[in-house]
């Protein structure tokens, strides 16, 4: 199995070498960014190391050092390990925080890295996290919360729902996975007196998808998902935007809790934090959700 990591910035090359001092088992890692600060890391995890100039397939962990482009070598390093995984040189890419608002500053052109990877991929990917024993997909992500009614469509609700259907079948090995979706408004709209989303476009989409054998029910309050899914009665809750689906997972799992892109060619999973620029060199940084990305996607990699 070969993996390609791409640290980031601020904690993301501590949290990296932490967590891959404490796995028992290194299948060929590659860690890809700023050489100086993954070979300090490294070496203060007392992890070894080689150095190369691409994807290594030696077990063990090899550094390859994308400073000194046109570049930001963090934008240089999430380019590169995409790279590898479409053509076939690795099987999955784990990523660390990044700097959103450092990066635009230096050229940076995306808002993130689901849009920068939809972009080299040429796909609309769709933001899903996973924490303990919940799973969430975005409809919406990064837009100002008085946007969101605007910006949920028929076909994005679809688009949503039917990728975290193949993710959860291609990916996770589920037969027959069971989604929720929620509605935007508080108890789905209370049958049209707080809102028309749900009968307007929600429910048509929910009526089409089950005629296509897709196991879907909604829209229903956020509520009652979330709890029917920390039960075990759903395997995916669909969000129709950022917080409705953040709050409660990482309320749930913060820290050990996965942001996992899907509808995309290649695997990529990442830690669920920022870069957390006060907690560089303290020791305090906490290793478990880029240890847990790592695991999810080894995980995927092994069907």
């Amino acid at each position: 199995m070969k993996l390609v990591l791409t640290p980031g910035m601020g904690i993301g090359p501590e949290v990296t070498a932490r967590a891959l001092s404490q796995m028992r088992e290194l299948p060929s890692f590659t860690v890809m960014g700023d050489g100086a600060q993954i070979r300090a890391a490294m070496h203060d995890a007392g992890v070894s190391f080689v150095e190369r100039d691409d994807v290594c397939e030696c077990p063990g962990v090899c550094i390859v050092d994308t400073s000194g482009r046109d570049v930001p070598a963090p934008v240089a390093a999430i380019a590169q390990a995409a790279r590898a995984c479409i053509d076939g040189h690795a099987d999955a890419m784990v990523t660390g925080p990044i700097h959103k608002a450092k990066l635009i500053d230096q050229g940076f052109n995306y808002m993130g890295h689901t849009d920068m990877l939809g972009s080299i991929c040429g796909e609309d990917p769709v933001m899903a996290f996973v924490g303990g024993a919940v799973r969430v997909a975005l409809v919406t992500t990064h837009i100002a919360l008085s946007e969101v009614r605007d910006a949920i469509t028929e076909e994005g609700v679809r688009h949503t729902i039917r990728t975290a259907h193949r993710a959860l079948v291609n990916d996770l090995g589920l037969a027959r996975p069971r989604l929720a979706l929620c509605g935007l408004n508080p108890h789905a709209g209370e049958s049209g007196q707080l809102g028309d989303c749900e009968g307007a476009i929600l429910t048509p989409v929910v009526e089409a998808l089950r005629r296509e054998n897709i196991d879907v029910r909604g829209p229903i309050s956020a509520e009652t998902a979330f709890m029917e899914a920390v039960r075990g009665g759903f395997d995916m809750v669909i969000a129709m935007y950022h917080d409705q689906g953040l709050v409660p997972l990482k309320a749930l799992s913060f820290g050990e809790s996965v942001n996992w892109t899907i509808g995309l060619p290649i695997v990529r999973t990442s830690v669920d934090h920022g870069t957390a620029d006060d907690l560089v060199g303290t020791g305090l940084a906490d290793p478990s959700s880029m240890t847990a990305a790592i695991r999810l996607a080894m995980e995927i990699v092994d069907g």
